[in-house]
């Protein structure tokens, strides 16, 4: 695989996009070249900008013929390293393709560019008077197509799902060149498999996403955000059986007092309460009346009666709720200063309290002198254990004592039937423990489907598994 393109090759990239459309100085070589983990030197090739789903059909069969690797690349604000080029590959960027295309009110659908935002999407929804419900922190600069290929998760699982659950077709650029047009935007089609959902996660491996038909949803009523202090973790689980047996939660979050910690001193935040407790609940329920907020306040009274909540806060505004969103959504990008050792894992609802207090018993015996970072969406079994690296301690050894522990975290895991990638994908960072989630035979299915949609293996190696 090259490691620079050479003149000829470069020319004919410029045949097809134009000349100002590929890319070959430094500072675009880095930029595009990695997302946002940092365990990894960006080494692209090139980078390319195309326009139209033409062109990227034309790309990839060049790639193929030259034995050329693409990378596609959409926000990059990935955190498995799954849009990362690191051997010579060739950056495939599609912020070109951002196009909002056909709406249809009937069946709430839109169709979209690869490189459309995800907050576009969702401000268009709602000048339709209508709702895209997937959201997370990164929603000003993340790519729909990028959202499809990790089956992005984020805030309002909950209530709303993955990202899976509102693409309704889905045009793929397959690693031969050709394009696959994926259920049409159909709600009832069951003939033959689902190839859609095949590519959907698949982090690129098995083609370009160029175009996809979303669906969108009723907007919410108005909504309100509690903040609860609970004692430990399994109070948390207490506080969503209570809320959730009688309220339809929107999201349910959780943060550890370290997280608050930070995001209070370099967001230059405000504490939700005075009272100082282990962990967080934040609770978002969506207000039809005084019943409803009368209702939400019964249940933080019985769970202070139960000593389940310590204390808490319930926004009175549109300003409070997005206030109190902060404290949760800020943290990852306030403790990337630190560049955090991540593990973004999953259990069954059910499992988490007992799952939760095998990982962290290992997590505290095993790193007592690092600060942990405890968040995520415990409302739907995903959690995210961040460990910050020491300032005195050099990258390499960083992620060899994490890596070490990691492997422990990943057995509990196992055991209790989970995942070791519950939202960000495998990409590079994860792909060395997909055995933990993944049986042997079905990673054999994997490889076998793979080679069906791109036998010169061109799309994205290296990703979720070797070839």
């Amino acid at each position: 695989m090259p490691t620079e393109v050479t003149s000829s090759l470069l020319r004919e990239l410029q045949s097809i996009v134009g000349e100002n459309r590929v890319r070959t100085d430094d500072d675009a070589l880095v930029q595009y070249g990695k997302d946002w983990t940092s365990a990894y030197e960006p080494k692209p090739c090139a980078i390319i900008f195309p326009g139209c789903i033409e062109e990227v059909q034309a790309i990839v069969r060049l790639a193929r013929r030259e034995k050329l690797s693409i990378v596609p690349s959409g926000g990059r604000t990935g955190l498995s390293g799954g849009a990362v080029a690191t051997r010579g590959e060739l950056i495939l960027a599609l912020d070109r393709m951002n196009a909002i295309g056909d709406f249809n009110p009937v069946d709430r659908t839109v169709s979209c560019g690869a490189g459309v935002i995800t907050e576009q999407l969702q401000q268009f929804a709602e000048q339709q008077g209508l709702f895209y419900p997937v959201d997370f922190a990164s929603s000003g600069s993340s790519q729909i197509g990028g959202n499809i290929s990790t089956n992005a998760g984020g805030i309002k699982v909950i209530r709303y799902g993955m990202t899976r659950e509102w693409v309704a077709g889905l045009k793929v650029v397959t690693g031969t060149g050709e394009l696959l047009d994926l259920n049409r935007g159909l709600v009832k089609n069951n003939a033959g498999y689902d190839l859609r959902q095949l590519v959907i996660g698949a982090e690129g491996t098995l083609g370009v996403v160029v175009e996809a038909t979303m669906r969108l949803s009723r907007p919410p009523k108005e909504l309100a955000v509690l903040v609860l202090g609970v004692p430990d973790m399994s109070a948390i689980m207490e506080v969503l059986s209570v809320y959730q047996g009688a309220m339809d939660l929107s999201a349910f979050e959780f943060f550890s007092e370290l997280a608050l910690q930070k995001v209070v001193e370099h967001q230059k935040l405000q504490r939700p309460f005075d009272t100082p407790t282990d962990y967080y609940a934040l609770i978002e329920i969506e207000v039809s009346g005084e019943a409803d907020m009368d209702t939400a306040m019964a249940l933080f009274e019985q769970c202070v009666e139960t000593g389940w909540v310590l204390d808490g806060v319930v926004s009175t505004s549109i300003a409070q709720a997005a206030a109190l969103w902060r404290l949760r959504e800020d943290i990852s990008e306030t403790i990337s200063r630190w560049t955090p050792y991540k593990n973004d894992i999953s259990t069954l609802i059910s499992r988490v309290p007992a799952f939760l207090l095998e990982v962290e018993a290992v997590v505290n015996e095993q790193y007592p002198d690092f600060e942990i970072i405890w968040f995520g969406h415990i409302g739907d079994g995903n959690v995210h254990l961040n460990v910050l690296k020491p300032e005195h301690l050099s990258m390499d050894e960083f992620q060899l004592r994490c890596s070490e522990v990691s492997r422990w975290v990943f057995e509990i895991v196992q055991r209790f039937g989970g995942s070791i990638a519950a939202e960000h994908g495998v990409g590079l960072l994860k792909k060395d423990y997909l055995h933990y989630s993944r049986s042997e035979l079905e990673v054999q299915i994997m490889r076998q489907i793979k080679q069906a949609f791109d036998p010169a293996g061109i799309m994205n190696p290296g990703k979720v598994f070797d070839q």
